[in-house]
């Protein structure tokens, strides 16, 4: 029983650590800048980098 008090506990304060890193976070933040949709050119030495044959 205390054992699970224990790990209640720590994983309440982990949520919390996890929520204020979260908060601290601006909101015009972008974390993923998308390439433009007509962007093949990347996408075929992308896969030729990893040895892989681009499938048209």
């Amino acid at each position: 029983m205390i054992r699970l008090l224990i790990a209640g506990a720590a994983v309440y304060v982990a949520y919390r650590i996890v929520r204020e890193i979260i908060d601290e976070v601006p909101d015009d933040f972008d974390p993923l800048l998308l390439p433009p949709p007509d962007d093949d050119k990347s996408l075929a030495r992308q896969s030729a980098a990893m040895g892989v044959e681009p499938q048209r």
